[in-house]
């Protein structure tokens, strides 16, 4: 039998005529904004010497990682956009805070395949080089503080419904790059786990990748829908060809409550795609804006 994970999504049979595709954090649990808040933002103010600017700091980093396009990106290239905002605005350099350019860190970013701690670590014990220290610091004491306070999140809470409307007519799957530890804990914690055929997490390839194995050639593409929070995962959709149907940022309960009340009732009987897509989509960008409020 095959240890390998992505194994069990090539080997996945329909039960159902239709495939939904569903994200994890920042989707069907709020945590998101606890992550990035508490855990994140903090730990970045606090190890790249940001105090002086503490509050335009943490202003530009909830832009980045949670209400621009860049939300739900891996941490590694949020860390560079946000490091580069802050350079670049008014209030940092008004107050004589000069941020370093941490360019062993941007090489790496840039040349890394693998953007995740093993990887930094890697780098760091070949090379001992200080800024690499400084990030991997930084990402370790972000890992601690999310498993010190990151607990007893729920789910939105027209989650568990429509997830049973969903089972009653589709495969549903989680498509995730959170670890499969942590995705199984979560949502078997809630007791929504029995609610889905299988959980993919980051062991099991990228979300295109869990959507291409599990999903494309064995249902029609009009009968794959992906869902989430951010542009990743329109991207997984679009490159398999796929419906999507996004969470919007802010207004989460309402999505979830569209899709239980009218949406997937429209993808169950053909009348998703084209303009009622197009348009639940534009909605959504409008949600991430490429330009930060100090920079309009």
């Amino acid at each position: 039998m095959s240890t390998d994970p992505v194994q069990r999504l090539k080997d996945y049979k329909p039960e159902s005529e239709f495939f939904v595709g569903i994200d994890s954090d920042g989707c069907v649990f709020d945590s998101m904004e606890i992550k990035q808040k508490e855990c994140f933002c903090p730990q970045f103010i606090n190890h790249f010497g940001l105090q002086r600017i503490s509050k335009y700091a943490r202003e530009t980093w909830e832009f980045v990682n949670l209400y621009s396009k860049t939300r739900g990106a891996n941490r590694f290239t949020c860390l560079e956009r946000a490091l580069q905002m802050l350079r670049e605005r008014k209030e940092t350099q008004d107050r004589g805070l000069v941020i370093p350019e941490y360019a062993t860190v941007m090489e790496w970013i840039h040349t890394e395949t693998r953007l995740a701690n093993p990887a930094l670590e890697a780098k760091f014990k070949e090379t001992g080089d200080a800024d690499l220290k400084v990030v991997l610091d930084w990402t370790t004491d972000v890992n601690n503080t999310i498993a010190k306070i990151v607990r007893d999140v729920p789910p939105f809470p027209q989650v568990p419904a429509t997830l049973k409307k969903i089972g009653l007519k589709a495969d549903p799957f989680v498509v995730s790059q959170t670890p499969c530890e942590a995705l199984n804990r979560e949502w078997s914690e809630h007791g929504i786990s029995h609610l889905v055929k299988i959980i993919c997490g980051q062991e099991m390839g990228t979300k295109t990748e869990h959507v291409a194995f599990a999903a494309k050639g064995k249902y029609d593409d009009d009968k794959i829908l992906i869902m989430g929070d951010a542009p990743s995962d329109e991207i997984a959709a679009k490159a398999n060809g796929v419906l999507f149907y996004p969470i919007n940022p802010g207004n989460e309960e309402f999505s979830w409550q569209r899709l239980h009340d009218e949406a997937l009732d429209r993808f169950f009987n053909g009348t998703y795609a084209g303009e009622y897509e197009a348009q639940i989509i534009k909605e959504f960008h409008s949600y991430l804006p490429e330009k930060a409020p100090w920079e309009a």
